[in-house]
């Protein structure tokens, strides 16, 4: 529920404590951006909900919105549906980018070891929020869902400019061991891409501060979806392309 307030009217901690002679269940005040304060209850009968416009006569209802057990299991499958088409294409689209690669990795290693460190970049931020939803109440919503799905495509980004390096480079190396290849190539892709991960990082943590209450969860799982494919591009995706291409690395390298 979305509530307006004239200039001489209640500030959030004002409207907390009228609320608590209410009896109500937990329910988390906010301020929004607009100026607006924004009321989220776990559940509103039409008593409860007659009740905060009487506590607060001065205030005036902007938006209301309820999601009942329909709409979240709705919203569930849905974003699991849109994860596992976004995987699906990712992973044909970077096999069939390297096709032409055949050895000493097959192109749907590629695609492969791109979908592991995707899976890895969606359970970190699935993880916190799990963890913020048990202790402080942190809903799963929409915004959070694109902002899982910008990760994947900027997560794959990473991959893709590391995999596409190793393209160039190996078959102008071949006399080389593909480890060292790979090894070169990340050496070489590894600042381009923690430079720009910390530029965006930057930008994602003052939108969480100044953002306003609507885009604070989104910019958070975009920080640490962005935070974990910065890792996982350079020591999972890449790293197990290789182990997987040659399982016997360590005695190849000595």
């Amino acid at each position: 529920m979305e509530i307006s307030v004239p200039e001489s009217g209640y500030s959030r901690d004002e409207v907390i404590n009228k609320l608590k002679s209410l009896d109500f269940p937990e329910i988390t005040v906010s301020e929004l951006g607009n100026g607006n304060i924004s009321l989220r209850l776990p559940s509103l009968s039409d008593e409860n909900y007659k009740k905060i416009l009487e506590a607060l006569p001065e205030a005036k209802e902007e938006r209301f919105e309820t999601i009942g057990p329909v709409i979240g299991e709705e919203l569930k499958k849905k974003t699991q549906t849109a994860i596992a088409l976004s995987l699906l294409a990712i992973m044909l689209y970077i096999a069939f980018a390297f096709r032409k690669l055949t050895y000493p990795a097959k192109p749907w290693q590629y695609g492969i070891a791109a979908l592991v460190a995707l899976f890895h970049d969606l359970i970190i931020p699935l993880g916190v929020f799990a963890a913020l939803g048990k202790f402080y109440n942190v809903e799963i919503t929409i915004p959070f869902v694109a902002a899982l799905l910008t990760v994947l495509g900027y997560s794959i980004s990473d991959t893709v400019v590391v995999y596409d390096r190793i393209r160039e480079n190996y078959p102008k190396n071949k006399e080389r061991s593909f480890y060292e290849v790979v090894e070169e190539c990340l050496n070489q892709t590894i600042g381009r891409s923690i430079t720009t991960n910390i530029a965006a990082v930057l930008t994602l943590v003052s939108i969480f501060f100044f953002g306003g209450e609507t885009l604070k969860y989104f910019a958070l799982a975009m920080i640490i979806g962005i935070i974990s494919g910065s890792y996982s591009s350079i020591f999972i995706a890449t790293p197990l392309l290789v182990i997987w291409s040659n399982p016997n690395i360590d005695k190849s390298k000595k």
